[in-house]
């Protein structure tokens, strides 16, 4: 079996039971949803307790239970043909370079981590229609200047 078979399997329990993501990530535990219905779409990997409850939870065998826990292949092709997550390749896209000039004014010269990351997501109700308020945070990890002697920092630095 392949791991995009096992997340076709999920999807289809996950419709033919009804059940929703909230659902699903109450019941597997212990992580963000982000990361949790990532890890069900083969994008994550869970830890062995969560992927136990999610074997638990989804009548899983063995070895599907162990893929749950391996590292995945990550990655989608680009750009993406989604619309909505589209949007998020063009809100990189066109904000990236403000982005990346505020990060390093504000840190020196690195950049956010996206592994030891945390992702919220919230709905904010509005009268003109709900808006998606995400909320990402990430560590900052300075470059590494190899060979660095002398009075030269080995770390990505502020300009003062």
């Amino acid at each position: 079996m392949k791991r995009s078979d096992l997340t076709e399997k999920l999807l289809d329990i996950k419709r033919e039971k009804g059940w929703s993501w909230k659902y699903i990530c109450e019941k597997i535990g212990g992580y963000s949803e982000v990361l949790i219905v990532g890890a069900c779409l083969g994008q994550m990997k869970l830890t062995k307790p969560q992927a136990a409850n999610a074997a638990e939870l989804f009548g899983l065998s063995k070895s599907e239970t162990a893929m749950l826990n391996e590292t995945p292949m990550r990655g989608i092709p680009m750009p993406p043909s989604d619309p909505l997550i589209y949007r998020f390749y063009e809100l990189v896209m066109v904000n990236g370079p403000a982005w990346k000039a505020l990060i390093e004014e504000e840190y020196g010269d690195g950049i956010m981590s996206a592994i030891d990351f945390d992702m919220v997501m919230e709905r904010l109700p509005n009268p003109k229609g709900d808006r998606v308020k995400i909320t990402m945070s990430g560590k900052f990890l300075p470059y590494k200047y190899y060979g660095a002697s002398g009075n030269v920092p080995e770390y990505g630095f502020k300009e003062g």
